[in-house]
């Protein structure tokens, strides 16, 4: 116990559109109790030797079918175990009032991260800039900058149908970290598979990017990030439970702990990060 997942899934399955709602399985029979059951899932927890897990959601309702009931999905499932549960939120990028609305899920519901998915919702995470097309961004990550709430970004690629990947590279985070240096910026999937140096130069840059492991085959990470030890200050992990590939969120946490890398940086990574990057509540 101690370590934290940083990333699950865990949604209303009757808002999915039907190609992504079939990679999950077309929702097995666990997946449906546990997402009915927050007591389902933290007795999951329990039997991985996880303390606590970041319930994953964001707005995409073209791609996905995501909309802003996701948020109070997240925000009430978490309340079964606030110690334990850590609830994540979405807005879209060009929304009308972006301040208004970030500060509403986080004071009055109780969401303790943003999550944005570029691949899914379509837009640059700089496109903010002059000329750009969601100057409001600007906005969104400013007001998470000032109510002290981490900003996690999907990077990398999607196999999701109607994803557009072109809008995963983590390198448009650059000039978010530059002109935001104290929004805390998570780099979901650490650009997997083909922008992961990218993603690894970010973290390194920045001392307000992490980042995180999730929904990369363990097994892989020696291959992938060879140096992973030298960087395990700035890593933190999540399994991606229970997305296409990820079955079970136990066997990951223990195919993690099976890479014989020293007690210090798993321990780092697994559970002193996590707690920097997701304060207890």
């Amino acid at each position: 116990m101690g370590a934290t997942d940083c990333h699950v899934h865990l949604s209303p399955l009757d808002g999915m559109r039907p190609g992504p709602l079939a990679m999950l399985g077309a929702g097995t029979p666990e997946l449906r109790r546990v997402i009915e059951h927050p007591k389902a899932f933290l007795e999951m927890l329990d039997r991985a030797g996880v303390e606590r897990a970041v319930i994953i959601n964001y707005l995409s309702p073209k791609v996905i079918g995501y909309t802003e009931r996701v948020n109070e999905f997240s925000a009430r499932y978490a309340r079964a175990d606030p110690a334990r549960l850590i609830p994540s939120g979405g807005i879209e990028a060009d929304h009308p009032d972006p301040k208004r609305e970030i500060t509403r899920l986080v004071r009055e519901m109780g969401i303790r991260a943003i999550k944005l998915h570029p691949p899914h919702q379509l837009f640059y995470p700089n496109d903010y800039l002059e000329g750009r097309p969601h100057p409001r961004l600007r906005e969104i990550y400013a007001t998470a900058e000032e109510l002290h709430i981490p900003v996690i970004f999907h990077t990398g690629t999607s196999v999701f149908p109607q994803a557009r990947n072109r809008f995963g590279d983590p390198l448009h985070l650059d000039d978010v970290a530059v002109d935001f240096p104290q929004l805390t910026i998570v780099l979901a999937h650490a650009g997997r598979p083909i922008w992961m140096q990218q993603a690894l130069f970010l973290a390194r840059r920045f001392p307000n990017v992490w980042l995180e492991l999730s929904g990369i085959p363990p097994g892989r990470l020696p291959s992938y990030l060879p140096r992973l030890a030298e960087f395990a200050s700035k890593a933190i992990f999540g399994t991606d439970w229970p997305g296409p590939g990820v079955r079970d969120l136990g066997a990951n946490f223990e195919a993690f702990r099976a890479l014989g890398l020293p007690t210090d940086v798993q321990r780092a990574i697994l559970e002193e990060n996590p707690k920097k990057v997701f304060r207890p509540a």
